[in-house]
């Protein structure tokens, strides 16, 4: 397999769960304003979409969108219990999980990035978000990660979005249960070595 990413987007998502799954893959930085692979591949001709994540399988077919990769790459090695058996309702609470993050958290940056957002607008945005960030918060109560006491894809996300609030200096550090959770999923070698091996790749562009 491998996993077209750029450092720091949201592919360190499936970037992360790879690890975790202990699988084999290989990495292809892209470089989004250009739509060029550092192979030198044309990238809208491996997701005509245009963005990362994108997972080109080893039968060469293609399979994009976060959430969607991140359950097939945890399905690979259902020994490791990264998500639930399909079907259970545990998996539908992770689909749950998946496109609460995916919806409002990840699109809901989406403003604080674009030039063209008004700069009135955007206490708005970072407003709206530190209440999602509050309820999941409040769901985190008790618990080691999202779903319970065994990591998933959608701590995976939801620590990938969690980076971004800290980039762009997002107020989150009164609530207490969403920093503890942060720290456990920082400590896994899995995600050490993602984020080790995306910052190699970002000195190297």
């Amino acid at each position: 397999m491998k996993l077209y990413f750029s450092p720091g987007a949201c592919s360190l998502s499936p970037h992360i769960v790879l690890r975790e799954a202990g699988l084999k893959f290989d990495l292809e930085q892209v470089d989004l304003k250009a739509k060029k692979t550092k192979s030198g591949e044309d990238f809208w001709k491996v997701n005509p979409k245009g963005y990362v994540p994108s997972l080109k399988l080893d039968d060469g077919s293609v399979l994009t969108e976060g959430p969607a990769i991140v359950q097939y790459i945890a399905d690979q090695k259902p020994e490791t219990k990264l998500a639930p058996a399909p079907g259970s309702k545990e998996r539908y609470k992770l689909q749950e999980w998946l496109n609460f993050i995916s919806t409002e958290l990840h699109k809901g940056f989406s403003p604080l990035f674009s030039p063209d957002t008004p700069d009135a607008y955007k206490p708005i945005v970072i407003d709206k978000l530190v209440k999602r960030f509050t309820y999941i918060d409040s769901a985190l109560a008790g618990k080691q990660f999202v779903m319970g006491d065994n990591f998933t894809p959608a701590d995976a996300y939801l620590f990938t979005i969690c980076q971004w609030a800290s980039h762009m200096k997002i107020p989150l550090d009164t609530l207490g249960n969403l920093k503890a959770w942060r720290e456990r999923v920082a400590a896994r070698p899995a995600v050490k070595a993602a984020l080790q091996a995306e910052a190699e790749a970002r000195k190297a562009a």
